[in-house]
């Protein structure tokens, strides 16, 4: 049995935190993944108070709807392999931010944007400090006893679940584990998605599904506002996989609709798609909560 969580940024913008979590619960998630991003607005949640963090996790329990991920795209703008050392020093104070936030909301897991540089040049050496402050951020979770997972990106950095799989050998911790992207995984084509699964399953702590298209000779690919089923991931092939491999851990289905004209709409065709790919592939869903 999986759960089956939606992620913040699909849900309307500007409700409280109960109303948000009430629709996830109307809508029939199982959880929402928090969202830390780029934005100002939403970095500021690495600093609210005892009583905002009081709010949402009350609300989480008066709901039932869990918040089981936090999404700390925000490194995306602080990168752990910047140039600048005033940067590098600002993204693991993120991190030991965001890892103090989620231990506070009852959060498990910190999904971490696998790039070391997004908007400087990558070097050898970008890497280094990419290697280096992700180490520091594994012993920072850790005493929290908050795992770290590294998703596979829409860039070439960290693209695939054997790249997560090669840093664990040099980054030893049980604190350290993979998220992959089905769509991300899919849109790279040197990836072959069915084999990354199943080679690298005991390093999967949660699957985001995210439909895409493909990186080409002559196009960049397309890694996110693809609707369900109108990219070229394998959903079912995928899922299919994952669940001969006792995978029953957590799903997110990823989209971006907090701003379109009728976000609910979206989201609930969105759930419906995967439904029914659960049901044909004998997925079952955690029940909802009543």
């Amino acid at each position: 049995m999986n759960s089956l969580g939606i992620y913040e940024k699909a849900l309307p913008k500007h409700k409280s935190w109960l109303e948000t979590l009430q629709i996830a619960k109307e809508l029939g998630f199982n959880f929402i993944e928090f969202s830390v991003d780029e934005s100002d607005e939403r970095l500021a949640r690495l600093d609210w108070t005892k009583k905002q963090r009081e709010e949402v996790r009350d609300s989480s329990w008066k709901t039932g709807i869990r918040l089981h991920t936090l999404m700390l795209s925000g490194h995306r703008r602080f990168p752990l392999g910047s140039s600048d050392p005033d940067i590098r020093k600002k993204s693991l104070d993120m991190l030991s931010k965001a890892v103090d936030l989620a231990s506070d909301l009852g959060i498990r897991n910190i999904q971490l944007a696998g790039y070391d540089v997004y908007y400087e040049p990558k070097t050898i050496q970008s890497r280094e400090w990419f290697m280096e402050g992700l180490k520091k951020a594994v012993e920072i979770a850790a005493r929290k006893e908050i795992m770290l997972d590294i998703e596979t990106m829409d860039d070439p950095f960290i693209n695939s679940l054997s790249k997560i799989a090669e840093i664990k050998t040099q980054i030893h911790s049980p604190w350290l584990q993979a998220y992959p992207d089905l769509g991300n995984l899919t849109a790279w084509p040197q990836n072959d998605v069915g084999r990354e699964l199943e080679s690298n399953i005991d390093n999967i702590a949660a699957v985001h599904l995210k439909d895409t298209t493909p990186v080409s000779k002559t196009s960049k690919g397309q890694f996110r506002d693809v609707p369900f089923g109108k990219g070229t991931v394998d959903f079912e092939g995928c899922l299919r996989t994952l669940k001969r491999l006792d995978y029953n851990g957590a799903y997110t289905i990823e989209m971006w609709s907090e701003n379109s004209a009728d976000p609910l709409k979206e989201v609930k065709v969105a759930k419906q798609f995967f439904d029914d790919i659960f049901e044909k592939v004998g997925i079952k869903q955690e029940p909802a909560v009543k």
